[in-house]
């Protein structure tokens, strides 16, 4: 399973990353997931979330999760994108690309990852006004 991590502050650029899929042509599903600030956290206003995180055990952990998907799931390649630092509201702080053979999996593969994403990698999150 071909995968590509990027834990960075640069804002997202979805278009290019969509534009970059790879797909071998025994896969039917390309399922994008896209993790946009919304301008409500816990029913008060907030205009940017900031997300800080202890880097190396990040990467870590999603190498973990990537390694038990690829057992779970016949997942040609995953990549994931998640911001550092202010992310304002309306822009991405996370994006997912998953391929795989058929959508089911690749739908049950994203949605798991990202479940199991925010259990266990260390970033956190500060609502800022």
């Amino acid at each position: 399973m071909k995968r590509e991590l990027t834990v960075s502050p640069s804002p997202i650029d979805e278009g290019a990353l969509i534009a970059a899929r790879k797909m071998s042509s025994g896969m039917g599903a390309a399922v994008y997931f896209s993790g946009v600030v919304r301008g409500l956290e816990s029913n008060e206003a907030i205009a940017a979330i900031d997300y800080e995180a202890f880097h190396k055990m990040a990467e870590h952990q999603f190498y973990l999760l990537f390694d038990e998907m690829e057992k779970r799931w016949p997942i040609e390649s995953v990549r994931l994108v998640h911001r550092l630092g202010k992310v304002n509201v309306g822009e991405a702080s996370l994006w997912v690309e998953i391929i795989a053979p058929h959508r089911a999996e690749s739908f049950a593969a994203c949605q798991w990852l990202i479940d199991e994403m925010k259990r266990l990698v260390p970033i956190w999150k500060k609502p800022l006004q």
